[in-house]
């Protein structure tokens, strides 16, 4: 059963850190590129960062460029974000997904499997 798995989410302080994985079991995330996506309530889900399968090409939301940095332990099968000076406007559910042999591609559609997603909460 193929399946991604996200955790590392909380609650933590604006100017915080927080480190988030994706964990793959059934298939080798090597050959996968990952996105990471977050959707708040009330809005639609946004892409957020992505690494891709063939060359390792990142992407990074605007909003997100200079404070996350999303990295790929193929020994663990895991694909992580790294989260730093968190706002309160980075609080959501983040989600990691899955497209097999691929760069990295905007549309949420585009993913072949998603993980059930962990929360983010940055408040004081």
């Amino acid at each position: 059963q193929l399946q991604l798995v996200e955790s590392g989410g909380g609650l933590v302080q604006p100017g915080g850190s927080l480190r988030l994985s994706c964990a793959a079991s059934g298939f080798t995330l090597e050959y996968y590129a990952i996105g990471w996506f977050r959707q708040a309530p009330g809005k639609e889900r946004e892409r957020v960062s992505c690494i891709s399968s063939s060359d390792g090409s990142t992407y990074y939301a605007d909003s997100v460029k200079g404070r996350f940095t999303i990295s790929r332990d193929n020994a663990k099968n895991t694909v992580y974000l790294q989260m730093n000076s968190l706002k309160p406007e980075d609080t959501a559910v983040y989600y990691c997904a899955a497209k097999p042999f691929s760069l990295c591609v905007p549309v949420v559609q585009q993913y072949d499997y998603w993980g059930q997603g962990t929360q983010v909460t940055v408040s004081s």
